[in-house]
Formats: structure tokens, C-alpha cells, sequence
């Protein structure tokens, strides 16, 4: 199982405050670093303010050397799909070929109102549109060209220059829907998400991937199937209640949908998130400032993984 590690910087933190993590991150052993695409905290006075999720990624690609680096996710309501294309290859070359997209419709329009971002009414047909430019252009040999015709982008000519340092970018597509967002997964994805699902849910959320890949002729074995969880964490019931207070989160709610409480707990969480199907892990990590915990869950739970 991956177990990668994943912020939620527009709540507060600066550079300096993420590299920390990253950097942990790192030199702790976990497979990857990710970190939301927001503009706006929810709730909290966001100090000292946003960080552009690309911006921050480049500049983790010079100062890490082994971890993936990728959005968990980005908007498609932020950047042309061309722009996208052009940001993601470049951070990937910068990197030594470490990054993954995470790519979705966005939700938060307050964010968009803020920052004068326009949020359509319907996004789906974007990011459906926003995948196929973006896969095409990094996909499309050097010396030929690029074109799209689509509802919502057209590209004409393109040189669909830089590449990515990858051959293939690993794509990350999520969510709950039942049928489109399935769909899109087998079509453009590497691996399929679910943020903050109920523990219940998530075999049959896996099936229909599975399903809708099994309907355009691909392999769903060829997919990584993977979830988004908050981790908190302690060395004994006192530590746990402290990091729980510390994000303003009950215990007992951490525990019904969480990865929380003493390392043994969180162990067999996640030994029963494998026999759902589930084999990588994103640790929503939301005091960015204690590094301890981060130390505590690579110690006390990692080794105990499969």
C-alpha cells in the first residue's frame, strides 16, 4: 500500500511552512507529496494566504529528489487546458519525471467570487474536454501538430510543446458519481480517487471503475484505486485527543471517518481499506506545523503495512 501524504495549504501556510512538509515527507519514506488547489480557506483567516498549487510544485521539484509531487485536485475553472499542459510537463521536467495530475470540475465558488475566477454552472464537459486536450498534447509526437474542436476549448496547430520528462503522466481522476466519472476514469486515468468516502462505499465505487473499463475494452488492473482520508494520529489516547483538538475535529467523529486514533487502530483501518480494493492511501494532514506526527504515523504505522 502507498501511503502518501496530503495538505490543505489555503488554510495557512506559507512556502517555507510546506517545504517543511515535503521535506519530511521525504526523508520519512512516504511515496508522494500532494497538496490541495484552493484559493481560499474554509474557515480560519487563511494567513499568511494562498499559495498557487503549481508554483509551489515547482518549486518542490528542485528541493525534493524522490517523491511524487502532484494536486489532489486541481480545477479545470483555473487554467486553460493548454496552460495546464504547458505548467504540468514543465514541473515534471523540472522534477527528474515525479509529477501526477489530479485533475477535477471544482466545487468551492466562493473562492471563484474572490478571485474574479468565472465558475460555469455546469463544469463536467470541461474536464472531460480539459483530459482529452491535455492527454493529446503530451501525447501528440514532436514535429506534429494539435488540433481540438470542442464546446468549451478549440486548439488549432498546436505544437504541443514541452513533453513531460514521463512518457506518461499518471492522471488522477475522482469522485463519487456513478456513471460519468467512471467513465472518465477509464478513459484518461492512471488511478481513481475517492475523497472522503464512506467506508461502506467504497467496493462498490471500485466495481463500477472497474466496470466502465471493462466496457471500452481496458484492463482495470492497469488503474491504482486509491482514497483521501484525514489522519490523526497518537502514541496513546491523550496524544490523539490533542492532535484532534488541535484541527477542531471530535474524536469519535475522526474515528467513524477517519484514519484516528492509537497506531494499532489506524493499522487495522487500513489493513480493512486493502481488502476493499484500496492500494494507495492519501493522509489529509491538517496541522502542517507538526512534523512529529508525521514522524509518528512513519514509525508506528508504515512498517506495519504490507
Amino acid at each position: 500500500m502507498r501511503l502518501r501524504i496530503f495538505t490543505e495549504p489555503q488554510q495557512g501556510a506559507s512556502y517555507d511552512d510546506i517545504l517543511a512538509v515535503a521535506q519530511a515527507t521525504e526523508a520519512l519514506g512516504f511515496d508522494a507529496f500532494f497538496r490541495s488547489d484552493h484559493y481560499l480557506a474554509m474557515g480560519g483567516s487563511g494567513l499568511p494566504g494562498p499559495t498557487d498549487a503549481w508554483t509551489t510544485l515547482a518549486g518542490l521539484a528542485r528541493e525534493t529528489s524522490r517523491i511524487r509531487l502532484g494536486t489532489l485536485v486541481s480545477s479545470v475553472t483555473y487554467r486553460a487546458p493548454g496552460i495546464l499542459a504547458i505548467q504540468v510537463a514543465q514541473v515534471d521536467q523540472m522534477s527528474g519525471g515525479r509529477v501526477e495530475l489530479g485533475l477535477g470540475t471544482g466545487w468551492f465558488e466562493k473562492e471563484h467570487l474572490a478571485y474574479g475566477i468565472p465558475f460555469p454552472a455546469k463544469r463536467f464537459g470541461m474536464l472531460e474536454e480539459q483530459l482529452e486536450i491535455v492527454t493529446g498534447l503530451w501525447e501528440t509526437p514532436v514535429g506534429d501538430h494539435y488540433s481540438f474542436t470542442g464546446e468549451h476549448y478549440t486548439l488549432v496547430d498546436s505544437l504541443a510543446l514541452p513533453k513531460p520528462a514521463q512518457a506518461r503522466v499518471p492522471v488522477i481522476v475522482g469522485g463519487g458519481g456513478a456513471k460519468r466519472t467512471p467513465a472518465l476514469a477509464a478513459r484518461f486515468a492512471t488511478e481513481f480517487n475517492l475523497p472522503f468516502p464512506e467506508f461502506a462505499d467504497i467496493p462498490g465505487k471500485f466495481a463500477g471503475v472497474r466496470a466502465a473499463c471493462a466496457a471500452i475494452g481496458r484492463d482495470p488492473g492497469e488503474l491504482h484505486y486509491s482514497v483521501a482520508l484525514i489522519a490523526v494520529a497518537g502514541r496513546d489516547e491523550s496524544a490523539f485527543v490533542r492532535r484532534a483538538a488541535a484541527v477542531g475535529r471530535e474524536p469519535a467523529e475522526l474515528r467513524e471517518h477517519g484514519l484516528a486514533g492509537t497506531a494499532a487502530e489506524v493499522v487495522d483501518r487500513l489493513g480493512a481499506l486493502a481488502e476493499a480494493g484500496v492500494d494507495t492511501v492519501y493522509l489529509q494532514i491538517m496541522d502542517l506545523a507538526d512534523l512529529d506526527h508525521l514522524d509518528f504515523i512513519a514509525r508506528e504505522v508504515a512498517p506495519q503495512l504490507p
